[in-house]
């Protein structure tokens, strides 16, 4: 019996799992955000910073976990995931905004963000 190798395959769903488990990730620390700014009233400045930290967290997570699984490659796949996660957040931003795309300063900042992060959990797994 021949067996098939998986070799130079592009593993999509794996990836689209990773993706979901960082969404989830982001959605739970957005909400504990949520309740300390409704605790603690943070200033702007103070959930603007921790909306930074929430996504590079994610998608550090996102590429963590690829990394670990795939074994090879994982700074690209890191990177696969953090561009994959911004790509999701730019989409559901454009569909909920009624003002268009701008691209401005924090767009390109929160995509080397989220690349990034991701890239570095890659590399670290």
């Amino acid at each position: 019996m021949e067996q098939k190798s998986n070799a130079g395959e592009f593993p999509i769903f794996f990836l689209l799992k990773t993706l979901l488990f960082s969404y989830i990730f982001t959605g739970v620390l957005l909400a504990l955000l949520a309740f300390l700014l409704y605790k603690l009233g943070f200033g702007e400045k103070v959930v603007s910073i921790a909306i930074i930290v929430i996504y590079v967290a994610a998608t550090f997570f996102g590429g963590f976990v690829a990394g670990k699984k795939l074994q090879s490659r994982k700074f690209l796949w890191g990177l696969v995931m953090g561009a994959a996660y911004f790509l999701v957040l730019a989409a559901v931003s454009l569909s909920a905004g009624a003002n268009g795309l701008q691209m401005g300063n924090s767009f390109f900042t929160t995509l080397v963000l989220c690349a990034g992060g991701g890239m570095l959990g890659g590399m670290l797994s």
